[in-house]
């Protein structure tokens, strides 16, 4: 078989626009519902609706990327994002736009989250094929992988609150729509063994004995079932911050850009951290890599919880992004490395959905506390158990098998 870069450029194209359509809504639905209500509560309902899909969702598409397969998922995804997106914009000139009220806005939000990751998880169980063509380790193509990720939401968020700025919210969604489009036309292009309809003896008996032998799966391997849950704990203590607490601070100082300006700095600390792994995976090992920047992560957070001045803010966000660049990479080689291939679609599914399970549980109280207690107490309401979390982990057993990871085949012998 020729080697050739083109498969793994396409995904990697398609996965960068794609995610900077998800960059922009990121800073769109919570700066639209601010505007119209002003209310932490209304911000954490349509986050939470944009979260709380993604629980099942993430679930189901990893059976349906095994059953329908890889590259038709992706495309598909893509189209039903861009669509719910795009009723926004289409909404707003037919009937005016009060009538994005809270409720409208959770239920876009809540639509377009739904599809978003089965296009993802297609994208990532595509990666061993293209970097085998590409002649790359996975080490290294997950790192590049994760890096693009990270530069999507540097420019997703920063063109979101510029184009907000300029714009509005509401015509701010036609940009996104179209950067699903593009995503769309470049998947479009991909030819690689392993992205069609799988054999049919590989096929589940049903999508529910799918997503069990999936849960199955993680729920078996030791160490793959310790990363879900620490992530989802800290996934899930994080996201409010980022979806509610920082656009609440934002717009109450009217300084959407400066939003953008956050979320940038976690996204360029995460690109060069994400990068940096191809180095690190040479000098360090995954156990140490992962207890730093989990505990450095909860330090940083718990910093930022005292809202000092935006030079600070910025500073921390980007060693955030910067210690738990690396991390990505690290799950995704986990996960290709104990997990048969026919199965991939739907391991990445379970893992991915435990990294958003405790999602809405945090938007369920961020809203209410910031709303009774303000924006400070609610921060480090969140920061101080992930900075106990990065406390613990130094001593969970699991975490010493980082580093002793059989091949997949082997795994499901």
């Amino acid at each position: 078989m020729t080697n050739t870069r083109l498969p793994a450029l396409l995904i990697l194209s398609s996965t960068f626009l794609a995610a900077g359509a998800n960059g922009i809504s990121m800073v769109a639905f919570p700066w639209l519902v601010l505007q119209r209500t002003g209310s932490a509560v209304d911000a954490s309902i349509v986050a939470g609706a944009a979260t709380l899909p993604l629980l099942f969702a993430t679930l189901i598409a990893g059976t349906a990327v095994d059953f329908i397969g890889r590259r038709l998922v992706a495309m598909l995804s893509d189209a039903l994002s861009a669509i719910a997106v795009a009723a926004i914009p289409l909404l707003a000139i037919a009937f005016g736009t009060d009538v994005l009220n809270t409720i409208v806005l959770a239920g876009l939000a809540a639509l377009g989250a739904f599809f978003d990751p089965a296009g993802m998880t297609a994208r990532q169980s595509m990666l061993p094929e293209a970097a085998e063509r590409a002649g790359w380790t996975r080490d290294h193509t997950n790192s590049v992988y994760e890096a693009v990720f990270n530069l999507a939401y540097i420019t997703g968020p920063g063109i979101g609150g510029l184009l907000i700025a300029t714009l509005g919210g509401v015509n701010t969604m036609w940009v996104t729509c179209a950067l699903f489009g593009l995503a769309i036309l470049t998947m479009g292009l991909l030819r690689l063994e392993g992205t069609g309809r799988p054999a049919r003896e590989k096929l589940p008996e049903s999508v529910v004995s799918g997503v069990l032998e999936g849960l199955k799966f993680v729920w078996r391997s030791r160490v793959l079932r310790t990363l879900g849950l620490i992530d989802l704990a800290v996934t899930g203590l994080y996201l409010p911050m980022e979806s509610v607490l920082f656009p609440k601070y934002f717009t109450d100082r009217n300084e959407p850009a400066q939003l953008g300006w956050v979320l940038m700095a976690l996204s360029i600390g995460g690109l060069i951290g994400a990068l940096s792994w191809t180095v690190l995976s040479k000098i360090s090992s995954k156990r140490r890599t992962v207890l730093t920047a989990v505990l450095t992560f909860g330090i940083a957070v718990a910093v930022i919880a005292f809202l000092p001045p935006l030079p600070v803010i910025l500073s921390f966000a980007a060693v955030v992004g910067l210690v738990y660049g690396p991390i990505g990479p690290i799950y995704n080689s986990v996960m290709q490395n104990r997990t048969p291939e026919h199965l991939r679609g739907r391991v990445v599914g379970v893992m991915t959905s435990m990294t958003y399970a405790a999602g809405p549980i945090g938007f369920t109280l961020a809203g209410p506390l910031v709303d009774t207690f303000g924006l400070k107490v609610t921060f480090l309401v969140l920061a101080v158990p992930i900075l106990m979390i990065g406390l613990l982990c130094p001593w969970i057993p699991a975490l010493r098998e980082l580093d002793d990871e059989p091949e997949a085949q082997a795994a499901h012998a």
